[in-house]
C-alpha cells in the first residue's frame, strides 16, 4: 500500500506526475539534444504555463539550475557588489546570509527568534545593500511573509533588488512581479515532484546590474551568470545539459494546476490548512508554534508536541494511516512536528491525516 507523504521536501508526489515521466519515457526525452527543437519546445511550454501560473510578465527570463541552494551563490554573485541584506528567522533564511558571507559580501541580516515572523513596518534596510533576500514561506519554522509585505518593503527601497525564496510555498504566494526583482523554488516541495530542479524567476534590471559588474572584473559565476542564462533564454536553450525530463514534467504540472486555476489552489491550500490549525489549537497533546496567526504558513504546518514523543507519534500515524509527516527542523526534531500542506494532497487526506492524529 502506498504511503502519503506529508514530509516539506521531498514531498507527497502531485497525482500526474507518475504519468508524466512515463509520457517523457516513451518521447526517450532523456536521449534528446538540449540544442534541438523538441528541447525548445519543451522549455517554451514549460515557460508558457509557469507565466500562467505565477503572472510572471513576458519580460523576466525563468531559468532552470540543479537547486535552489545554487540559486543562493548565483543571485549574490550576480547582484551584490559589496552589500546584502538578509532577514533570517530559521534555518534556510540563515544559510542564505551565510553564502554571502562566504562569497566575502557585507552581509547585514535583521534576525528573529525562531517561529518568529517580519512586517514591512519594523525592517530597516541598510543604507548601502543592493540586495535584499526574503523568505515568503521559511521551511524549517512554519514562519510565512506576506505577498503584501514584501510589496511594502520594496516600494519603501525601489533603489534595491528584492529576491524572495518561495521553495516550500511556490505557486501558492500572490507576489507581482512588476514590483519583485527575482523569485526562485525548487520542485520537490509545492510542485510535488521529485528533487533535482531549481527555477530562477529574473527580471531585466537584474541581468543590466549582472553586465556592468561583469564589466567591471567583478566575479559573477561562469556557465550560470545571468547575461549566459538570458542569452541562451531568448533561444530557448540552457548553458549546459539540463534535466530535461524535469523540466518536461515541471511544464505538464503546470499545465494541470493552470486547469485547476491558481486561486482555486490557493483557496484550497488555506481550506487544508484552517482544518490542521483547528486541530492543533484543540488538541491536548499538540500547540501551534507560530503564534501569530498573520505569519503562520499555510504550506508547512508546525506544531509543539506536548506530553508525547515526536518521534512515536510519526511512527504511530505511519502504522495507523500509511501518512508519513515530518519531524522538527534542527535542533526542534525532537519536539515538533512539520506537516506539509502542498497541492498534491487533497482536503479528505488532511481530513484523514487529523483522524489518525486524534486517536494518537
Amino acid at each position: 500500500m502506498r504511503k502519503t507523504y506529508f514530509t516539506p521536501g521531498p514531498a507527497e508526489l502531485f497525482p500526474t506526475v507518475e504519468r508524466h515521466y512515463q509520457d517523457a519515457f516513451e518521447q526517450q526525452l532523456g536521449s534528446i539534444s538540449h540544442r534541438s527543437q523538441k528541447f525548445r519546445d519543451i522549455y517554451k511550454h514549460t515557460v508558457e504555463q509557469l507565466r500562467i501560473l505565477m503572472n510572471v510578465p513576458e519580460t523576466n527570463g525563468i531559468f532552470f539550475t540543479s537547486s535552489a541552494t545554487e540559486i543562493w551563490e548565483r543571485l549574490i554573485q550576480n547582484t551584490v557588489e559589496h552589500e546584502s541584506f538578509h532577514l533570517v528567522n530559521g534555518s534556510f533564511s540563515k544559510k542564505f546570509y551565510d553564502f554571502s558571507v562566504d562569497l566575502n559580501k557585507f552581509a547585514h541580516k535583521f534576525e528573529k527568534p525562531f517561529g518568529e515572523g517580519f512586517d514591512n513596518a519594523e525592517i530597516i534596510v541598510p543604507e548601502y545593500a543592493e540586495l535584499i533576500c526574503t523568505t515568503a514561506n521559511e521551511t524549517s519554522s512554519g514562519v510565512q511573509m506576506r505577498a503584501t509585505e514584501i510589496h511594502k518593503l520594496k516600494r519603501a527601497n525601489k533603489d534595491k533588488f528584492i529576491c524572495v525564496d518561495m521553495v516550500s510555498s511556490a505557486p501558492y504566494p500572490d507576489l507581482d512581479f512588476n514590483i519583485v526583482d527575482s523569485a526562485f523554488f525548487s520542485v520537490q516541495k509545492s510542485f510535488g515532484m521529485p528533487a533535482g530542479l531549481g527555477c530562477w524567476i529574473v527580471n531585466p534590471a537584474m541581468l543590466e546590474k549582472a553586465e556592468r559588474m561583469k564589466t567591471h572584473e567583478n566575479q559573477i559565476g561562469t556557465y550560470h551568470n545571468l547575461p549566459s542564462l538570458f542569452k541562451n533564454f531568448s533561444k530557448f536553450e540552457t548553458p549546459e545539459t539540463p534535466n530535461v525530463m524535469a523540466i518536461y514534467v515541471l511544464g505538464k504540472v503546470a499545465e494541470d494546476m493552470n486547469k485547476i486555476g491558481i486561486e482555486n489552489i490557493r483557496k484550497q491550500t488555506e481550506k487544508k490548512a484552517k482544518v490542521l490549525y483547528d486541530f492543533a489549537e484543540k488538541c491536548d497533546f499538540l500547540e501551534i508554534f507560530v503564534k501569530n496567526p498573520d505569519h503562520r504558513s499555510q504550506t508547512v504546518v508546525v506544531v509543539n508536541v506536548k506530553d508525547k514523543s515526536a518521534a512515536d507519534i510519526i511512527k504511530q500515524v505511519q502504522t495507523d494511516a500509511n501518512m508519513v509527516i515530518g519531524s522538527g527542523y534542527g535542533d526542534f526534531k525532537a519536539t515538533q512536528l512539520r506537516i506539509a500542506n502542498f497541492a498534491a494532497v487533497n482536503l479528505e487526506q488532511v481530513e484523514t491525516l487529523v483522524e489518525a492524529l486524534r486517536k494518537v
